[in-house]
């Protein structure tokens, strides 16, 4: 198994090139972070709206089949578990309150049809029961994973470490008024994007090396066993402080004495007519979430 072309989420998507990879990361970021706010004290239409945009937006930028269900199968089957688990928990509220009497002018008719019981099942061991607030809980659950993770995940899949490092560096160039080390920070945070896939090829060369020696671990026992993966690990450890020293020693060479002195420019961020359309379109998001989005008052 290639770990490195098998992870469930984070993975880029280097092809096909779609019209997601083309918006500047700035714009990208900006919209990934609508997601993660918009459900905040909204409504579950609106955060159902939300699900049905992001999947709306996977499928008008063509990403393919394969790369949707290889990431995102599971996050589907979380979310309906959740969905379901908490549509039939108990919703807290298990005080009888007395029905007051409605007012003469009001009609008897007009309150039939309210129920907040949505359905029950009591038959012999089993007890069922789904009302308004837990049918609610269960909205609000389930679509908070699915739009926390998905979102994120959108994001990681059409954007390029570069890319991302460089939207962030941009938007924190205020703080280098505060005295933050801004770009040693965005240094600090490209090299470890860079590092993971190193970390993923160390780990699968150590597993297939054991996994080709065919050890009997039945024969070896407990304790064996667990020598053996510790030599693994301190072989793992060895080998990525070695890469790392290598990484430094590269950066010496080429005369890195600090991230001002010698910036690497890994990306140039300029915005296009499509990344103003997209910022068009954040307004209308927000003006949507603000009037029909937030909770109703009871």
């Amino acid at each position: 198994m290639d770990l490195l072309r098998s992870l469930p989420l984070g993975l880029y998507l280097e092809q096909p090139v779609t019209w997601l990879h083309h918006l500047d990361s700035r714009v990208k970021l900006i919209w990934l972070t609508s997601f993660l706010i918009a459900p905040v004290l909204a409504n579950p239409l609106w955060r159902l709206a939300i699900v049905a945009l992001l999947i709306l937006l996977t499928l008008s930028a063509s990403i393919p089949l394969r790369v949707w269900r290889q990431q995102m199968g599971w996050l589907l089957m979380l979310s309906i578990f959740a969905l379901i688990v908490a549509m039939f928990a108990p919703d807290g509220l298990n005080a009888h309150h007395q029905p007051r009497l409605p007012e003469p002018e009001f009609s008897a008719a007009s309150f039939s049809s309210y129920q907040y019981v949505l359905f029950k099942l009591d038959q012999g061991p089993f007890r069922l029961m789904i009302t308004r607030r837990s049918l609610d809980l269960a909205l609000r659950i389930s679509t908070l994973i699915f739009t926390l993770i998905y979102s994120s995940n959108l994001y990681l899949l059409t954007t390029a470490p570069e890319e991302i490092t460089a939207g962030l560096e941009s938007w924190m160039r205020p703080l280098r008024r505060l005295n933050v080390p801004v770009t040693e920070i965005i240094l600090t945070l490209t090299l470890s994007l860079r590092f993971i896939p190193l970390v993923l090829e160390e780990v699968q060369n150590l597993a297939r090396s054991v996994r080709t020696r065919a050890i009997n671990w039945k024969k070896l026992g407990l304790r064996n066993s667990l020598q053996v993966w510790l030599t693994v690990a301190e072989r793992l450890l060895e080998n990525l402080l070695l890469r790392s020293e290598q990484i430094a020693k590269a950066m010496t060479v080429r005369g890195f004495t600090s991230p001002n002195q010698h910036r690497v420019q890994w990306h140039l961020l300029q915005l296009h007519w499509g990344d103003w359309l997209a910022l068009v379109g954040l307004l209308m998001f927000w003006g949507v979430r603000l009037v029909w989005g937030g909770l109703q008052a009871n």
